[in-house]
C-alpha cells in the first residue's frame, strides 16, 4: 500500500528524532509546502498540546521511557489552531528492549471519531427505548397477575396473557431485526444461495397477506421470467416487508409487478415493483426511508425494516429505489441480478 493513500496522517522519524518521511495526508493537515517537514525534529513536526499546554512529545517521550514499550496509545491532542486530533505511535526497536530506531506517528482528525461516538450513543439510546417499551408491558401484566391472580376472572387473565404473548412476539421480532441490522453493518449477512423464481415467492407472500386481510390480491407477472440466484428466505423477507408496508402505511396495495429487467441502467435480472395507494413519499425523504430507525410517524414499528430490506438487496448485488406510482402513491422498485454461478455442483 502506498502510504500517501493512507487515510491518516503519517510521520516517520529516525533514531535521532529527525523526520524522514511524511505522507500527503499530514501535509494537508499541517498545510505544509513541499517537503518542508522532512528534516524537522519530531517535536516540531508534531506540535500538539494537551488542554494544560503540555506538548505531545514531552509527555510521551517516544525515545525514552520503558524499554519494553512498542506502542503509544491513542489519545486526544490539540493543534496550535485549536483543532482536536487523535494521535498514536509505534516504536520500532533494533531488538527487544533495545533503542528506538524509528517512530511512526499516526494523526487522525477527531471530528470523525466524535461523530461516530455520537451515532453509537444515539443507537444505544434508541435500542434501549425500543426494548423497554414491550418489556414494560410484559413486566406490568406479569407482576399484576402474580400479585392479584385470584381477583381476575378467567377471561381477564386470558386477555392479559394474550397481551404478554403479543409483547413477547414484538420483542423477539425487534431482537431479530437488530441482529440483522448488525450483520448488515458488519458485512456478515449470510446468504444461502440457490435458484429462485421471484414470481412464486411474490405469489406466496400475497396469498398469505390476503388470507390475513380478507382482501385477495394478485400480482402482475411478466412473461418468460428469468430464474435468479439468491437466498429465497431473505428475498421472501424483502417481499413481505414491502407488501406489509404498503398495506399498513400506504393505504393498501395498488399494484405488484414482477418482470424481467427493462431498465438499461441494470444488468439482466428480474425486478419487483410494489405500488401503494398512499400519498407518496417526498423526494427529499426517499433516501432517509432506508436509514436505521427511520419512521414516518409515531407507532410505526421499529424503523429497521427498510434498512434491512436495502441491506438484503445490496448483499444480492441488487438495487432499490422509490419513485412516484402512476395515479399517485409510492412505487418501491427492487432489482435482483441473475447471479447464476459459473459452475454448478451436484
Amino acid at each position: 500500500m502506498d502510504l500517501d493513500d493512507h487515510p491518516d496522517g503519517l510521520i516517520i522519524a529516525g533514531p535521532d528524532g529527525t523526520v524522514e518521511f511524511v505522507n500527503e495526508r499530514i501535509k494537508t493537515m499541517a498545510k505544509a509546502v513541499g517537503d518542508e517537514m522532512v528534516g524537522m525534529h519530531l517535536s516540531d513536526a508534531v506540535p500538539f498540546d494537551d488542554l494544560n499546554g503540555n506538548s505531545w512529545y514531552d509527555c510521551v517521550r517516544p525515545y525514552d521511557g520503558l524499554a519494553i514499550r512498542h506502542r503509544i496509545s491513542e489519545s486526544a491532542w490539540w493543534s496550535p489552531r485549536g483543532s482536536e486530533y487523535l494521535i498514536t505511535a509505534s516504536l520500532v526497536r533494533d531488538r527487544p528492549g533495545g533503542k528506538v530506531q524509528r517512530v511512526i506517528v499516526s494523526v487522525r482528525n477527531a471530528r470523525i471519531r466524535n461523530q461516530r461516538d455520537r451515532e453509537r450513543s444515539d443507537l444505544v439510546a434508541t435500542v434501549a427505548h425500543e426494548l423497554r417499551s414491550p418489556l414494560t408491558g410484559i413486566k406490568g401484566f406479569t407482576s399484576t397477575l402474580l400479585r392479584k391472580w385470584d381477583k381476575f376472572t378467567e377471561d381477564q387473565r386470558h386477555l392479559m396473557l394474550e397481551t404478554v404473548d403479543s409483547d413477547a412476539d414484538r420483542l423477539t421480532r425487534l431482537i431479530s431485526e437488530l441482529l440483522d441490522a448488525a450483520r448488515i453493518d458488519a458485512g456478515r449477512l449470510a446468504l444461502r444461495r440457490g435458484p429462485v423464481k421471484l414470481d412464486e415467492l411474490v405469489t406466496r407472500v400475497l396469498t398469505n397477506v390476503s388470507a390475513g386481510s380478507g382482501a385477495p390480491f394478485d400480482a402482475d407477472i411478466g412473461p418468460d421470467l428469468q430464474v435468479i440466484w439468491g437466498d429465497s428466505d431473505r428475498i421472501t423477507q424483502v417481499i413481505t416487508n414491502l407488501v406489509e408496508n404498503a398495506m399498513r402505511h400506504g393505504h393498501g396495495l395498488q399494484r405488484v409487478l414482477v418482470q424481467n429487467t427493462q431498465d438499461p441502467r441494470f444488468a439482466p435480472g428480474v425486478s419487483l415493483q410494489v405500488h401503494d395507494n398512499g400519498p407518496g413519499i417526498p423526494p427529499e425523504s426517499r433516501q432517509r426511508v432506508f436509514s436505521r430507525f427511520w419512521r414516518a410517524g409515531p407507532g410505526q414499528g421499529s424503523g429497521l425494516g427498510m434498512y434491512i430490506v436495502r441491506g438484503i438487496v445490496e448483499h444480492h448485488g441488487g438495487a432499490i429505489d422509490i419513485q412516484d406510482a402512476e395515479g399517485g402513491g409510492a412505487n418501491v422498485r427492487v432489482w435482483f441480478p441473475i447471479n447464476e454461478p459459473d459452475t454448478l455442483s451436484d
